[in-house]
């Protein structure tokens, strides 16, 4: 099970069990109405300030959690632009080479032609 899920899980039954809890002990409380009332209010109140620290909580993990994520794909993008550049300069290196190669082949047979030429028209 992932840890956000499990904190969030938790954090919902600990407002649930809160909520659950204060009005069981408000309603089994021998007070008049005009007291249980203002209870209630007060625990309403307390209540829904847990609920705005759970959710701004919430929001800023989550917000954090999208700048990770952001931060790991540009990590990720820079790693692969990286390579891909070191891949296609160690090619043309390997390209340019084998041209060099090739031009050297090409040049002494030429010259070799040229010079097989040469020497049968002397003969």
């Amino acid at each position: 099970m992932d840890e956000r899920t499990s904190s969030k899980g938790f954090y919902i039954g600990l407002l649930a069990g809160g909520a659950i809890g204060g009005l069981t002990v408000l309603l089994t409380a021998p007070k008049s109405g005009k007291e249980l009332r203002k209870d209630l209010r007060k625990r309403t109140r307390k209540i829904a300030g847990n609920t705005e620290e759970y959710i701004d909580s919430t929001r800023k993990r989550a917000t954090e959690i999208i700048s990770d994520g952001k931060d790991k794909a540009e990590e990720l993008v820079n790693d692969a632009k990286s390579m891909t550049s070191s891949i296609i300069n160690r090619g043309k290196d390997y390209f340019s080479e084998e041209v060099s190669k090739m031009k050297d082949a090409f040049k002494a047979g030429a010259d070799t032609f040229n010079e097989e030429s040469k020497s049968k028209k002397t003969r």
